[in-house]
């Protein structure tokens, strides 16, 4: 039986968030991280970095953001929906297309085949454009004179936004790349034409039973270790998976069973996680990483799952009234050692430089460690850094002795 420091250990290797990376990245590092976790879930928030690009930073430290754009580019990786929107390696995106007639209960999927039904006409005079001239940005349309730009939101885009969204999740087009974070869109054949490696077609019809069984092994690889409970949430499935449904995995031996400490139900790992169980058993997977995480990390954004493995109780608060926020507007957890030992609310000021800690909590109880204080102090600096935002401008702290602690290494760095 693992303990449950032993579980976390093992979830932290198969998510690449066990040990810091021990040379330089590389390009193909970046595939190979996406690949590694399945998907890599999309968000536009840029309060700090956007999400994706912080999920590499915590895995991979230092590396040009231009990397993951030059993957997209170059059809190593493709956007879909998935957890939510998504980035998953390019051998992956068929078995998504064969799974879009599943996901009817999405609100993106809910409203493009609303807008399909109301504006058909429209959406294919968009898509002989493009088959025409090439591929377009959603800025590409100017909105008609005497309208406003109104709140976030699909109902509130510009007809032409809306139309390549519908499309977009559709399957009709898809993402050929980014241009400062904006989409541009091209037809999907065009796009499935050039992935690398290419598209297996049979992965395209593939049936909706051999899809699940396949997100769901995928799941369990990506997470190392995890009950039943916890796997629909990861690619979105519905309804939950059962014991039962895992039974046929684990008698093909794709799954193993694991029991763990404190859980009402089984464990279960992936085959290929084989050799690492056995080291989490032997206690030899040891935790080392300090890094500052993504609301929208897979380690955390199943709040649920977060608190089981790591008794962190965490909800983002930027969809919270102000007035009503605990931690701050976009929190980071804070992963130090194999534990959630706090959440830091951070904003990049890139045109002063200056990194912004609007408040730093850690968990009550945290012992102000001398090897805790340096790591986090190294962590907050090289994540500044990353951001062009080599300034730290700390403000509240709890516990309050930290926030002189920090600085006092910051000088001394």
């Amino acid at each position: 039986m693992l303990t449950a420091g032993q579980a976390r250990a093992l979830q932290l290797a198969a998510q690449g968030l066990l040990q810091p990376l021990q040379r330089r990245p590389r390009r193909d590092d970046v595939v190979a991280a996406v690949e590694r976790m399945r998907l890599l879930q999309i968000d536009t928030i840029h309060v700090v970095a956007r999400s994706p690009y912080l999920v590499l930073h915590a895995r991979l430290g230092n590396y040009p953001t231009n990397w993951l754009d030059e993957a997209l580019a170059a059809g190593k990786l493709a956007e879909c929906w998935a957890h939510e929107a998504s980035l998953v390696g390019a051998s992956d995106i068929g078995w998504h297309r064969a799974w879009r007639a599943q996901r009817l209960q999405h609100w993106a999927q809910r409203h493009a085949l609303r807008v399909q039904q109301e504006h058909r006409v429209e959406m294919d005079a968009l898509l002989d454009r493009i088959r025409a001239n090439g591929p377009v940005r959603a800025a590409d349309f100017t909105r008609a004179p005497g309208s406003v730009a109104g709140k976030p939101g699909w109902w509130e885009w510009k007809p032409e936004k809306r139309w390549l969204e519908a499309c977009f999740a559709l399957g009709e087009l898809m993402v050929a790349r980014r241009d400062n974070f904006q989409r541009v869109y091209d037809l999907a054949d065009r796009v499935l034409a050039r992935l690398d490696p290419p598209l297996d077609p049979s992965t395209e019809t593939a049936e909706p039973l051999t899809v699940r069984q396949r997100f769901i092994a995928d799941t369990v690889r990506a997470l190392g270790i995890t009950t039943a409970a916890w796997i629909a949430d990861y690619h979105r499935l519905k309804p939950a998976v059962s014991e039962q449904e895992l039974a046929p995995l684990l008698e093909r031996g794709e799954l193993l069973a694991q029991p763990v400490q404190g859980w009402k139900t089984p464990g279960y790992v992936h085959r290929d996680h084989a050799d690492a169980l056995d080291k989490a058993r032997q206690g030899r997977l040891r935790a080392t990483h300090t890094a500052l995480l993504s609301p929208f990390d897979p380690l955390v954004w199943d709040r649920a799952r977060a608190s089981a493995m790591f008794d962190f109780d965490y909800t983002l608060e930027c969809y919270v009234p102000a007035a009503k926020r605990r931690y701050g507007y976009y929190v980071l957890p804070i992963l130090h050692r194999g534990q959630l030992i706090g959440r830091l609310d951070a904003k990049a000021h890139r045109a002063d430089g200056v990194f912004e800690i609007k408040a730093l909590f850690l968990q009550p109880g945290t012992a102000l460690a001398p090897r805790l204080v340096q790591a986090l102090a190294d962590t907050i600096h090289d994540t500044a850094r990353w951001h062009g935002t080599p300034q730290v401008r700390l403000a509240h702290c709890e516990p309050a002795a930290l926030a002189s602690r920090l600085r006092a290494c910051w000088r001394a760095g």
